[in-house]
Parts: structure tokens; C-alpha cells; sequence
């Protein structure tokens, strides 16, 4: 069943898609960059697509099964997000000097988790729209 209207939250889901492909594309590129030397790097660049995908179908098709799907994988994005702000601000104190500033401005993005955070978390927003 396609759906029949442009109602608020499809017009959310497709940017949170649209979001998260272009998201996926720079976090690949950072992890890319530090040659994926910790596991949890995959779990961004390998959810990213599939978070695009699924909800750019769920943007076309508006089943119970896909709305089911994207609301689990967007609570996945919100774990995950957070997970990853924690390896980022671990990541900036293990440099030398620790906190300062200038890690900050060059060691790993601590905002970039937490805008893979608020994307999920604006999905889910999207899923349990009333309009």
C-alpha cells in the first residue's frame, strides 16, 4: 500500500534517511581514516545504509512490518550513537595532553556520535507522530 498523503512524518523519515546517507558517507571516511582499529567503528559505517534504505522504503511503503523494523533499528542508532560518544571523548583524553582544547579540535569528532544520536532519536519522533 503506497501511502496517499505527505504528512509530517513521512516527510521526517525520508530526511532521517536522506540524513543518514550522507552521515554514513563521513563516518566511513573518519573510520576509514584510522584504519577501523576498533570493532565498534563498523557498527556506523555498516547501519548507516541500512538505516537508509529501510526507511526510504517505509518513506514509500507504509506497512506495519517496516514501521516495526525502522523503529528497532533507530533505537539501535540511539545505543549506538551513544556508544560512540563514549569512545570519542575516550578517545580525545588518551592523546597527549588529554582534554585540552586542541584534542578536541583534532582527535575523533565527539559531536558526530551524538548527531547519529539525535537523527535516530528524531526517526523514532517520526514513527510515534499523531498527527
Amino acid at each position: 500500500m503506497f501511502w496517499h498523503a505527505w504528512p509530517i512524518a513521512r516527510i521526517l523519515i525520508l530526511f532521517v534517511s536522506l540524513a543518514f546517507m550522507l552521515v554514513g558517507i563521513q563516518v566511513t571516511m573518519f573510520h576509514y581514516r584510522q584504519n577501523f582499529h576498533h570493532k565498534a567503528m563498523w557498527l556506523p559505517v555498516i547501519s548507516s545504509p541500512i538505516f537508509f534504505v529501510i526507511g526510504l522504503a517505509l518513506t514509500i511503503y507504509n506497512v506495519s512490518w517496516l514501521s516495526a523494523l525502522f523503529q528497532i533499528l533507530m533505537w539501535f542508532g540511539v545505543v549506538s550513537g551513544l556508544i560512540g560518544f563514549y569512545f570519542h571523548v575516550r578517545g580525545v583524553g588518551v592523546r597527549v595532553g588529554g582534554w585540552a582544547l586542541r584534542n578536541f579540535l583534532i582527535g575523533p569528532p565527539v559531536t558526530l556520535p551524538m548527531m547519529f544520536t539525535a537523527i535516530s532519536v528524531l526517526g523514532l519522533i517520526a514513527v510515534f507522530w499523531r498527527s
